[in-house]
């Protein structure tokens, strides 16, 4: 396919390793020609040294791939990153030092000053801020990030309500797919009819990156969004699908029907040039009274689409209402790749 870009993925035999190769299987602009992981690893088939997890096969001529050191020498010049932050930390600066493109899964950089943190449809023009990277001026590489598996399902409904009302405070408590804590994750004796209150600075990362994703580029640098933000993260025995509590205070009174008016016609970018991975509804809404659930909610526009439901006065804030999206797709590597299939069209990958 000699039109299609060549991509690497770092983590290729992670859990989200894997949503990269089964969401890149066909697709129109990019082809898998580069696979890394752990030494552990390196020198083997991809089908001998990934534990697939997915509902889907391994691609034929994917599994029959060697998996690589994860070094720069011989990889494609883009790079999809699902690596753990301290690995990424000392690698995903190596691959831009190196001239390549990293669109990255990774905390590790995503608070940095000169790295956007992206989700297309809310924040796309963040992505001016690559040109202020040291290895893109020298060689053209970059890193660009996506954010938490439990930020974008909150900002992609929190960010339709800001634009059109703007927003004063959020209180939101998640309930998270053990997915997310990748694969073995959480022990079964640990979760298994169980709710733990506890993620390692998930509620930290859920309140930063909310707010850097809906502030605003000026002077080459993000203003942070000013509204106040709690939030309380648990890890529940759902396989994927965060679910998420929020409620908020606006600036303004509005109307039931303002509030789902805003959501149902959010459009951007992403849907009006048409990218291969954009949900052609970011959020839908859900008007029954015990929906969104995971298990019948979570693959909803192609597990891209937020879907929100439970819309009602809060007593304490103004409105809450639930909030449901895929942590692996949506969340990981659908993220990623929609962030990919931007920069292309913006002229940041050649």
């Amino acid at each position: 396919m000699p039109n299609k870009i060549p991509v690497g993925i770092l983590g290729a035999t992670g859990m989200v390793g894997q949503r990269f190769i089964q969401l890149l299987d066909n697709h129109p602009w990019f082809e898998v020609a580069w696979l890394a992981a752990s030494e552990r690893s390196s020198g083997l088939s991809y089908a001998e040294a990934a534990r697939w997890k997915l509902n889907t096969a391994i691609p034929e001529r994917v599994g029959k791939m060697r998996v690589h050191d994860a070094a720069p020498d011989g990889a494609p010049k883009v790079i999809f990153a699902a690596l753990d932050a301290v690995i990424a930390k000392e690698l995903e600066p190596k691959f831009a030092e190196a001239g390549h493109a990293v669109i990255t899964n990774s905390s590790a950089f995503r608070m940095h000053e000169d790295v956007p943190l992206v989700i297309p449809e809310v924040n796309g023009d963040h992505l001016k801020l690559i040109d202020k990277q040291a290895t893109r001026k020298r060689n053209g590489g970059f890193i660009a990030t996506n954010p938490n598996c439990s930020a974008i399902g909150l900002v992609i409904a929190l960010a339709p309500l800001h634009r059109e009302f703007g927003i004063e405070a959020v209180f939101v408590a998640t309930m998270q797919a053990v997915s997310g804590a990748g694969y073995p994750g959480v022990a079964s004796l640990d979760i298994l009819g169980n709710v733990v209150p506890f993620i390692a600075k998930e509620e930290e990362k859920l309140e930063a990156e909310t707010k850097k994703l809906l502030g605003i580029l000026e002077n080459g640098s993000v203003r942070d969004a000013s509204f106040k933000i709690s939030a309380q993260c648990n890890r529940v025995a759902v396989e994927d699908g965060h679910t998420e509590s929020v409620s908020i205070k606006l600036k303004r009174q509005v109307t039931r029907e303002d509030i789902v008016t805003a959501w149902t016609s959010f459009r951007a970018r992403p849907q009006e040039i048409s990218l291969p991975t954009a949900p052609e509804h970011p959020v839908l809404y859900d008007s029954s009274m015990d929906r969104p659930q995971p298990r019948l909610d979570v693959n909803r526009g192609g597990g891209m689409s937020a879907t929100v439901g439970r819309l009602r006065p809060c007593s304490l804030l103004d409105w809450k209402f639930t909030v449901l999206s895929h942590n692996t797709i949506r969340g990981a590597a659908g993220a990623a790749l929609l962030n990919a299939e931007l920069l292309k069209h913006e002229g940041y990958l050649c």
